[in-house]
């Protein structure tokens, strides 16, 4: 008898893999309730605060560009969590109910696809997240217009936070992602995740507060919810000196990206090597 081998070919194509992976996010109601959650916690809240806050119109040009930042941006301390748990499940899931295996039986690298289900991952949270901020955006500034503050969102100082939130929750839920590739488990991975971002800033700063080390304090603002937070934080070009380490908002944005990167590049080296 003559041994027969698939051809390399088998193996679908990374575009192929965008599909499936697509296709996949979409038919899963985890992921679909996460990114509704995402779009109504995001324009609600904006909403909601906006038509609360009443800022007066004495306030100057500059602080009505800072007050609708902080309207918009109020919301990403809470969606940061819930696609926290969407970066988690989504791969998790897989290996819950052992459909990973089909996956990589498609892909047998392994690496095209976990690429891919990372690529569907950021391009839809951001879609979800940026969309969700802009309508908030034009409606809390159509509502804070009728009280007499009047904000540019044309201004670099408040377009650009607005998009930096966005950029923030996509760099989180890659994140858990990331760990959920590690750890391969939905409620281990999600632990992870929310202590990181969560529990871990409070404990390092009441250790910092009570010995009086400004180093510590120095090392939270490497965190990725300190770090990141500098994504989404209106600046006004002469903010004071503090001391210790600052970072800016580009400056934050190395920082979690790298964080991203590191946790990602293990994520991808255990799957290599574990096996399903």
């Amino acid at each position: 008898m003559t041994a027969t081998t698939l051809p390399d070919s088998i193996g679908l194509g990374f575009t192929r893999l965008v599909r499936s992976e697509w296709i996949k996010l979409r038919s899963i109601r985890s992921t679909v309730w996460c990114l509704a959650i995402l779009a109504v916690v995001t324009v609600a809240m904006a909403v909601l605060v906006g038509s609360a806050l009443d800022a007066g119109p004495q306030v100057t040009e500059e602080g009505a560009d800072q007050t609708i930042v902080m309207i918009n941006t109020v919301s990403v301390g809470l969606t940061a969590l819930v696609v926290a748990v969407l970066g988690v499940l989504i791969i998790t899931g897989e290996y819950g109910t052992g459909q990973v295996r089909s996956t990589f039986t498609a892909d047998p690298g392994r690496i095209g696809a976990v690429i891919a289900k990372a690529a569907v991952l950021a391009a839809t949270t951001f879609v979800v997240s940026a969309v969700s901020i802009w309508i908030g955006a034009f409606a809390s500034t159509a509502l804070q217009a009728g009280k007499g503050l009047h904000a540019d969102l044309a201004d670099p100082s408040v377009a650009m936070p607005l998009l930096g939130a966005s950029v923030y929750v996509t760099l989180v839920a890659l994140l858990a992602y990331g760990i959920g590739l590690l750890v391969r488990s939905s409620a281990g991975g999600i632990a992870i995740t929310l202590g990181i971002l969560l529990v871990l800033p409070v404990v390092l700063s009441l250790v910092a507060g009570a010995a009086g080390w400004q180093w510590l304090s120095d090392v939270i603002q490497f965190l990725p919810a300190q770090a990141g937070a500098q994504l989404h934080t209106f600046s006004s070009g002469d903010d004071g000196q503090s001391s210790g380490v600052v970072l800016n908002g580009w400056g934050g944005f190395g920082v979690l990206s790298a964080e991203v990167v590191a946790v990602g590049a293990l994520g991808l080296l255990a799957v290599r090597r574990r096996d399903v």
